[in-house]
């Protein structure tokens, strides 16, 4: 039985620790648009519509660990039963729900004046929280940092800053975070 386009059937989202749902999803609709329509989380960005700019980036934690997917590109079916972070989940809030801390990467960016309008940031801050999840697992030397960071956010397009300062943000981040390196004494980043 193949899916109609446009009819819906009912989706349960785990997103940011909340279960949302069931809720009456249309089987050709994309995550980034259950997210901005129907939950009200705008965080996630639609940019180019074909998953080239990474803008819509989500993290999804299964067992292979935390990655990004696209939610521009990913029909919001897919994400059924999964585990799914997006910009909103990041910072650390009180029990009124404001916000009490920023993440480390957040921090970071903000330190560095990493973004001018701030766009395509949702995208870097999920794909530099995946990478220092993932280092904190698997650490590498210290003369593989710059490369690991370069293919970590490679696939994100920015518009406006060059992509120096979002680089410097986590190489600082990453050298100064114990445990994200091995080798090459206690030196910090400037």
């Amino acid at each position: 039985m193949s899916a109609t386009p446009g009819k819906g059937r009912p989706l349960t989202l785990h997103i940011n620790g909340q279960s949302h749902g069931p809720i009456d999803v249309p089987e050709d609709m994309m995550l980034v648009d259950v997210l901005h329509e129907y939950l009200g989380l705008t965080g996630t960005r639609f940019g180019c519509g074909q998953g080239e700019c990474r803008a819509c980036t989500v993290i999804v934690d299964d067992e292979r660990g935390p990655r990004e997917v696209r939610s521009c590109i990913t029909g919001a079916h897919y994400f059924e039963g999964k585990r799914i972070r997006t910009v909103e989940g990041h910072a650390r809030r009180d029990d009124t729900g404001q916000i009490a801390a920023l993440s480390p990467v957040q921090q970071a960016f903000l330190d560095h004046f990493s973004f001018q309008c701030g766009y395509c940031t949702p995208g870097f801050v999920n794909a530099a929280t995946v990478l220092l999840e993932r280092l904190a697992k698997a650490p590498v030397g210290r003369d593989e940092v710059e490369a690991t960071i370069t293919d970590a956010l490679n696939p994100h397009l920015c518009r406006c800053t060059g992509y120096v300062r979002y680089y410097q943000a986590v190489k600082e981040l990453v050298l100064n975070t114990p445990g994200l390196t091995r080798g090459g004494g206690e030196e910090r980043a400037p």
